[in-house]
């Protein structure tokens, strides 16, 4: 029988998109598929996820890209905050950052909005990681669909994305 939080469908596989859990394997991380959790409804955004986790909303691992120039870069942001631009454009030296389109973000990664997963995309981007994902033992990123997520310790997250730790949070007013 399989209940919301399982971490495999009714026919045994990772709850994982195989694409995903195929680039798992390749990175030595395959058991992280098996740990990958599937929910009937989407966990496409932060507060989705978090609720249906039941964990914090800075628990959640966004994995959103950019166009910095025109180029895309992965930005990595905990689920409680936003991303300053000029932040993440004053780290990347670029002229102009904008968020990337729909079609931009299927193309650089392979996954749809609500299901990007930090790292296994089809192409190789510049990452950046804010540094409030380590406030945590434990951060859920999406595991390629926008119903499934699987949980990791946030330096080896930052560590397998190729990452480079900054500080690219709204600051509070």
């Amino acid at each position: 029988m399989t209940t919301t939080d399982d971490t495999s469908d009714s026919a045994g596989t990772s709850a994982a998109h195989p694409r995903f859990a195929a680039a798992l394997g390749e990175l030595g991380l395959g058991d992280l598929a098996g740990r990958a959790r599937r929910f009937p409804e989407a966990t496409r955004t932060a507060a989705e996820a978090a609720a249906a986790i039941g964990c914090e909303l800075s628990q959640i691992c966004k994995s959103l890209i950019f166009a910095a120039d025109g180029v895309p870069v992965l930005v990595l942001m905990d689920g409680a905050s936003r991303v300053d631009l000029d932040r993440v454009r004053d780290e990347l030296g670029a002229e102009k950052v904008t968020r990337a389109k729909a079609d931009v973000v299927r193309e650089t990664t392979g996954y749809a909005i609500g299901g990007v997963p930090p790292f296994g995309h089809r192409t190789r981007t510049r990452v950046l990681a804010d540094r409030s994902l380590l406030a945590h033992d434990v951060v859920w990123a999406a595991a390629g669909t926008p119903h499934a997520v699987f949980p990791m310790e946030p330096k080896d997250l930052v560590a397998t994305a190729g990452a480079t730790l900054v500080d690219v949070r709204e600051r509070s007013a």
